[in-house]
């Protein structure tokens, strides 16, 4: 209702304007937020008028609060120098509509959207750094269905790279195993946990001798082979610690649709079609001499030919900087290069599909396919979108550059331009979270404001690990505070809070924020937390429960039978503008869920949720509700507490986070 609003005041102010200055190119207008609701609710500055109009903001502000036409849910307007607008709202009204949930009518717009996130590397199990990929990919999809937007979840499965290469070296190399072995093993609980301890390993045993790294080339080389012995170990091994991977983002309730591979990128001539339209477009040259001969290159934007020169100069050097090898002097193509073919299919360029057959299947019964072959006939349509996302961290911010500048060099801007690389910064460890996980650390790690993880090196904190002990700890607070409840039951809650401890930790700092992840912070019940805001909602539950009455009752029976003017009263004055302050904050969900899809920031939800449940403790804490002697008053309360346990509920469910029924 907020939003509906801000638009319609938006729509109101523009009218007025055009109405006195017919044919004059106004700019937009720009709505802000006064410091204090003494203020006024919304603030519009006239300076951007000032000189379309030729006069000056102060006056335009008069004119304004003269002219424009009566406006539903807009009690008044003030002029404020040098030049504002400060627009107060119908508190009542807006009160008993948000206690009704009236949803203004808003379109979403047509097409669908793709969002690929997480793509792990299927070598090893999934660490820290990958939840934080895999959580804020999540909660911008659970942002795009709330605005009712329909959306494929996409995760990207690279079965052919190096690392996947690296763990079959380990296995065939250095263990010496067969693939009768191999697949003995990938039926272990936690393969991917073997798969960890064997990546380092083969990580060492590069470093040992580079001439060990030939046999890394080779093995790749092999894997791109569809019918070769070391292309069937790699698909075992990935296969294997996939669906690991899948079981793990399970657990946070993360889920996905298609699951496109790497493999079939190459067998079902993705690349090959990709690549002869590169050529017949230029956007790819050969290169016969210098540092990338053999190659296949793309220059940046901005690079031509000519600036290549053959006498070995410095300025040789810089342009063959700005060149991205594509497919390597012998003949394997790279990352990069099958990423070109993969968003071509995202944005049906390629005219060609994948096979398609169910792979995994949620405790929902929801399926998540996988791309194949040959596949099953019945199977969704996946491709052929509007709007790609890709999730994945800013180190990787020149791959995605290239791969937008691939498609506008096809003549694909459209495309080019509706995609987005949702970028974000790595994950760490407080030294204290890493001592706790059973690292040695020196002094001057200790001295540290955080530690880097390293999978080559085996440092790093598995997710299934973080998880796990997450609730060991939670447990521990749930178990002295609820003795009486059943052990599944306690496990159940200690859970909830546990997830909610780590999605919020994950979501409360800005993308481009590097996070050093800390236990003892992230499950705290005070301060700016995950158990913090559940806390509120079982706070708002529990008074339901002692008055013996459903929360989702409330406002359905006080209101739409109470008039909007018989809250007046309970919203009127200064003493009133505390209550006021919580119901305009719950009356923001939807205005800042559609700010979190504008800005690809979900971080700004997780702020709202945290001032909501701050707004609302000290509500909670400052009001007697349940001994309020005035019965229509106790209504009014009792409903403004429904009315904010229902909006954050809302805003929970949409960065993932469940409420248990007590803490």
């Amino acid at each position: 209702m907020y939003r509906h609003l801000e638009r319609r005041l938006a729509q109101g102010v523009l009218e007025c304007l055009q109405k006195r200055h017919p044919g004059v190119a106004l700019p937009p207008v720009v709505i802000e937020q006064p410091p204090t609701v003494e203020l006024g609710d919304f603030a519009i500055p006239m300076f951007p008028f000032a000189k379309p109009l030729r006069s000056a903001p102060l006056k335009i502000a008069e004119m304004i609060r003269a002219e424009i036409a009566p406006i539903e849910g807009i009690a008044g307007m003030q002029v404020a120098p040098p030049g504002y607008l400060n627009i107060s709202i119908d508190r009542a009204w807006m009160a008993a509509a948000l206690a009704a949930d009236d949803k203004a009518g808003s379109q979403a717009p047509p097409g669908k959207i793709l969002v690929e996130h997480s793509s792990i590397n299927p070598n090893k199990a999934a660490h820290i750094g990958h939840l934080r990929n895999a959580v804020l990919g999540d909660t911008f999809v659970r942002l795009l269905r709330y605005a009712g937007r329909e959306v494929d979840v996409q995760n990207y499965i690279d079965n052919t790279g190096v690392q996947v290469a690296d763990v079959v070296v380990g296995f065939t190399h250095l263990q010496k195993k067969t693939r009768a072995e191999i697949e003995e093993l990938t039926r272990q609980p936690r393969f991917d946990y073997y798969c960890w301890d064997l990546y380092a390993r083969v990580s060492q045993w590069y470093e040992t001798d580079k001439q060990n790294l030939q046999t890394r080339l080779q093995t790749l080389h092999a894997i791109e082979d569809a019918g070769s012995e070391t292309a069937a170990i790699a698909d075992l091994i990935s296969t294997a610690v996939l669906r690991r991977h899948l079981e793990t983002m399970d657990r946070l309730d993360i889920e996905y649709d298609f699951l496109p591979r790497e493999s079939e990128i190459l067998h079902l001539h993705f690349w090959n079609a990709a690549f002869e339209k590169l050529k017949a477009a230029g956007v790819l040259t050969y290169e016969t001499e210098g540092k990338n001969k053999g190659c296949w290159v793309m220059r940046r934007a901005g690079t031509a030919k000519q600036n290549l020169t053959t006498g070995g100069t410095e300025e040789d050097d810089v342009a063959e900087e700005d060149q991205k090898v594509i497919v390597r002097s012998n003949g394997t193509v790279g990352y990069v290069g099958k990423d070109i073919a993969y968003h071509m299919w995202k944005f049906g360029l390629l005219g060609l599909d994948f096979g398609y057959r169910k792979f995994y299947q949620y405790p929902n019964e929801h399926d998540c396919w996988i791309s194949t072959t040959d596949g099953e006939p019945d199977h969704p349509h996946f491709g052929g979108v509007s709007e790609s996302y890709n999730v994945i961290d800013a180190r990787q911010s020149e791959a995605q550059n290239t791969v937008i500048e691939a498609l506008r060099g096809l003549g694909y801007d459209e495309a080019a331009d509706h995609y987005t690389h949702f970028s974000y910064e790595m994950v760490a460890l407080t030294p204290r979270c890493a001592a706790e996980l059973g690292y040695t650390l020196s002094e001057e790690d200790k001295a540290r404001s955080y530690i880097e993880v390293s999978g080559r090196k085996g440092f790093g904190v598995k997710a299934d690990d973080l998880l796990d002990q997450l609730i060991a700890s939670a447990k521990k607070e749930v178990d002295t505070r609820h003795s009486q409840l059943s052990e599944p039951e306690r496990l159940g809650i200690a859970t909830q809070i546990a997830i909610g401890a780590l999605r919020y930790f994950m979501l409360k700092y800005t993308k481009q924020s590097v996070i050093a992840f800390d236990f003892k912070e992230a499950l705290s019940f005070e301060g700016e937390t995950g158990p913090y805001a559940q806390y509120a909602v079982v706070r708002a539950t529990s008074i339901f429960r002692k008055a013996g009455v459903e929360p989702e009752e409330v406002p359905e029976g006080f209101g739409t039978t109470l008039l909007s003017s018989e809250w007046a009263p309970y919203l009127r004055g200064e003493d009133a503008n505390e209550i006021w302050e919580l119901w305009l904050a719950a009356s923001k969900t939807s205005y800042v869920t559609d700010q979190c899809i504008a800005t690809t920031e979900p971080a700004y939800l997780a702020k709202h949720v945290f001032q909501v449940a701050q707004l609302f403790n000290t509500f909670y804490h400052r009001y007697p509700i349940l001994s309020e002697p005035d019965e229509k008053r106790k209504q009014f309360l009792l409903s403004t507490v429904a009315v904010v346990r229902r909006e954050l509920l809302r805003a929970l469910a949409v960065l993932g986070i469940t409420v248990p029924p007590v803490m």
